[in-house]
């Protein structure tokens, strides 16, 4: 691993943080004083600016269904390209840095192309580099499978390799640098006074990325979370400190730490189902036959025998969600079937949530003041999650993170 003097650190940049010589050059700096002050160092970086975007590009020019295989082993070239050239830029400072792909450096995964799963990380020659006094570049989103092809990692891929790796070599942090300073208490584009939260528990960020927050990719949280990996996502502009993700008994624990939404998800509703055993089983089934990942699920009360059973999946499986609904609901005796796109979900999060009554209250109580009405809500433990008519959500977002004063300092 690292030599019994130094702390490991891995730190992952993102796209915008490589895009270009310049860009890449400042990130070699933060990396040769991270290694000058005394620590051992692994990078992943994902692909330059819009690179990935681009080379799916030039393959649909060439089909409409490329192969999985050859998919992967296309836009595993990004990363590449990154870190040979952050390697270069390493070297132009004065030190030794050695890039790996990720078959280089260990990263087992299963056989889905495009959503590979990691099984195993082999990590040797990532702590025979550090061994070596070297810095070692690994690329990111990208593994090889059981079966020896180059698989991909999926949405947030390479966030999950750094966590992964993290998790494997035993490091003291994960630094997640990113285009933003951290984790806002809302959206800054549409809530422009939103706050950076210094301190996130992992079940919060989960929460967050699960129903909207875009900073981190789910998968790397849980892993994160799993594995015990503290986080720490941070602006790759100013390198001042951002937002660090832990366990949360060693933390304060505000009420609601932030609000965030989602207009990615559609509203399926079956009408007039009756209400007898084996009906939702039979739906939600099928729907998983599918791959139709369902979200929140509704069903108001039987009335005469028949109830109405409501959920959000992806928009882009909607078309597969409302044929599988019309064939179960035409099998099933219910009236009809629609469909909406034009919903978006807004969400409370806060692990205070668990001892403070009253919030939920309080969230209906403003959306009505504001005009809103809710069409769907769920709930966990430190959340709260309403459906709402997509053009209302900003509305919703503002005077919530008002109402529950998230642009106003904490009292110490």
């Amino acid at each position: 691993m690292s030599s019994p003097s130094r702390t490991l650190i891995v730190q992952k940049y993102g796209g915008t943080s490589v895009d270009g010589p310049a860009r890449i050059r400042a990130v070699a700096e933060h990396v040769v004083r991270t290694r000058q002050e005394g620590h051992d160092v692994v990078v992943v970086v994902s692909a330059m600016g819009k690179t990935t975007d681009e080379l799916i590009q030039l393959a649909e020019e060439l089909s409409a269904f490329p192969p999985a295989r050859e998919m992967d082993m296309l836009v595993t070239a990004g990363e590449r390209i990154s870190m040979s050239l952050l390697c270069i830029a390493i070297a132009e400072l004065g030190l030794t840095a050695t890039s790996f792909t990720g078959s280089q450096a260990g990263i087992l995964t299963d056989t889905a192309h495009g959503k590979a799963k990691i099984l195993e990380i082999r990590a040797d020659r990532l702590r025979d580099a550090l061994a070596d006094g070297q810095i070692a570049v690994v690329a990111g989103f990208q593994g090889m499978s059981t079966d020896r092809n180059i698989t991909t990692l999926g949405r947030g891929g390479s966030d999950t390799t750094a966590v992964a790796l993290a998790a494997a070599l035993g490091a003291e942090s994960c630094e997640i640098y990113t285009d933003v300073a951290g984790v806002f208490s809302a959206d800054p584009r549409i809530v422009p006074n939103a706050r950076l939260q210094p301190q996130l528990s992992f079940d919060e960020v989960l929460e967050m990325a699960a129903t909207g927050g875009r900073v981190l990719a789910l998968r790397s949280v849980e892993f994160a979370r799993n594995y015990g990996v503290t986080l720490h996502v941070r602006s790759a502009f100013t390198w001042e400190p951002g937002t660090w993700v832990g366990q949360e008994e060693a933390m304060e624990k505000a009420i609601i730490s932030a609000i965030t939404h989602d207009t990615s998800e559609a509203k399926v509703t079956m009408l007039g189902v009756p209400d007898r055993p084996g009906i939702a089983a039979r739906l939600f089934r099928a729907l998983a036959d599918e791959a139709v990942n369902v979200d929140m699920i509704e069903q108001n009360v039987s009335v005469h025998g028949l109830a109405d059973i409501s959920f959000t999946v992806p928009k882009a499986d909607l078309l597969v969600a409302a044929r599988v609904s019309e064939e179960v609901g035409t099998e099933m005796g219910a009236s009809s079937v629609s469909c909406d796109a034009d919903i978006a979900r807004v969400s409370l999060v806060g692990a205070g949530m668990k001892t403070h009554p009253g919030i939920a209250a309080t969230m209906f109580e403003v959306l009505a003041a504001n005009g809103v009405n809710i069409e769907m809500i769920s709930t966990s433990s430190i959340r709260i999650s309403c459906v709402m008519r997509e053009d209302r959500m900003v509305d919703a977002v503002r005077a919530l993170h008002t109402a529950f004063e998230l642009d106003q300092e904490p009292v110490p």
